[in-house]
């Protein structure tokens, strides 16, 4: 079998099989509900679902759900000993499926689709996966990744993940190894860095894009991080 990218559907109708190669389902419009040892519940956007080749897996999903399907011959080596069945997407990874379902729409091209394939697997090996994580956590999660500009407090990241705030930092700590506002200052610093290096955009605006209104906080937090300040690195 050849690797192979493709938009599906599927029925309400609780089905099952087992197939001889590896399938990942990441949802662009509504859920699906799978079940397999491991896991068993809802996969949503920003989310995917890894199915290893002869697992018996049930699903389910509205008609109107759509997915991008990746039938896959060989898995990357983090997704093959990741502890869960299911992880939170990259911001990357999300924006390509857009690209992947809009040219698969568009027209058939091998050679488009051979490049398409290439990348998607050289951004899966990028994911970040582990132990299994909370699905009130990954809520959270991508929340954040989704617009790093936000100001965020613990109550309304608990809200979120519709939990009391110090359950919330137990049960994040717990998923993540690290604390909330941990993780988000490393989210913030990765995202400015990687703007400085690839963009033109004015310090300010990039300060204000990580969720920092006053330039100077934020280039103390940054020098503090890498040992440089946010002109320097773009020096």
């Amino acid at each position: 079998m050849q690797d192979n990218l493709s938009i599906r559907a599927y029925s309400k109708q609780r089905r099952g099989h087992v197939h001889c190669y590896h399938q990942l389902v990441l949802p662009i419009l509504g859920t699906i509900i799978i079940e397999l040892e491991g896991y068993q519940g809802k996969v949503s956007v920003g989310e995917c679902v890894v199915i290893q080749s002869d697992t018996f897996h049930l699903f389910r999903a509205n008609e109107e759900a759509r997915f991008i399907v990746a039938d896959l011959n060989l898995l990357p080596d983090n997704l093959l000993n990741m502890d869960s069945v299911v992880f939170s997407v990259s911001s990357p990874l999300r924006s390509y499926l857009f690209f992947i379902e809009k040219q698969l729409q568009h027209k058939v091209d091998s050679s488009i689709e051979s490049l398409m394939q290439q990348m998607f697997f050289q951004l899966l090996q990028q994911q970040r996966v582990g132990e299994q994580i909370d699905s009130r956590v990954r809520s959270v999660i991508q929340h954040i990744s989704d617009d790093l500009s936000l100001t965020f407090t613990i109550n309304g990241l608990a809200d979120i993940a519709c939990l009391s705030p110090t359950q919330f930092k137990k049960i994040f700590k717990q998923s993540m190894g690290q604390s909330v506002l941990q993780y988000i200052t490393i989210q913030r610093m990765e995202k400015a860095k990687a703007l400085l290096t690839h963009t033109d955009a004015p310090v300010q605006l990039i300060s204000e894009q990580v969720g920092y209104g006053d330039i100077s906080a934020f280039s103390r937090r940054f020098s503090h991080f890498f040992g440089l300040s946010p002109r320097q690195l773009r020096r």
